[in-house]
């Protein structure tokens, strides 16, 4: 008999790269070498600075709360598991595209607004969620919500009230996905931070598992 093949992976990740655009103001992603083979060394050893907040990551709730808890503290369930991936292009309520599915056995959503499709270019705005919707999620279980934008609060917002609304609803934050040619439908989600202490989020290597 011949064996079932494996189930796909698709990488939900953007790059960490020097293009790779940031915050206007924020720490740009940078990699060097500090031991070279070809300067004599005998291994390679690479040190990399950036933000936290750039490419693929995920927000701590001490990102937008000084009295939230820090990455390290968060727990590493909602990361791992069942998941929608809702196409939301062109829709003023998100919430139209949420009402037919069961969030029971699928306590995750990532939503595609195909809003930043240049990587290598901070967007001059981005497609949000309506601010009814965390709540609406929070009362159905939902552990984690995922966009493919920078920020879940329009650029320019002050207050952050979706970050604040998501918080208070215990749903873990992840920005800057690539979902671009990610079919609607259900999958398994696997995106584990970095466990770093004290810090306000951690860049995710995101990935989707095609359930069978």
């Amino acid at each position: 008999m011949n064996a079932s093949p494996e189930p796909r992976l698709i990488d939900i990740s953007r790059p960490l790269a020097a293009t790779t655009a940031c915050w206007p103001g924020d720490v740009p992603f940078r990699f060097r070498l500090g031991w070279r083979i070809k300067d004599g060394a005998s291994v390679n050893v690479g040190a990399i600075e950036t933000s936290i907040h750039a490419a693929t990551h995920c927000d701590a709730p001490y990102h937008f709360d000084d009295a939230g808890v820090s990455v390290d503290q968060l727990a590493l369930e909602p990361f791992l598991g069942p998941t929608w991936v809702v196409d939301v292009r062109g829709c003023q309520r998100w919430r139209e595209r949420l009402e037919r599915l069961d969030f029971r056995q699928t306590p995750r959503v990532l939503f595609r607004t195909d809003g930043w499709l240049d990587s290598t270019t901070f967007p001059d705005s981005i497609p949000v969620m309506e601010p009814d919707l965390p709540n609406w999620l929070a009362q159905r279980g939902v552990v984690l919500i995922g966009v493919d934008v920078p920020s879940v609060d329009p650029l320019d917002s002050k207050t952050l009230d979706n970050h604040h609304a998501l918080g208070r609803g215990g749903i873990v934050i992840v920005e800057s996905l690539w979902l671009q040619d990610v079919p609607e439908g259900r999958y398994e989600l696997i995106a584990l931070p970095l466990k770093i202490l004290g810090a306000d989020g951690s860049p995710l290597r995101a990935a989707l598992r095609e359930t069978m």
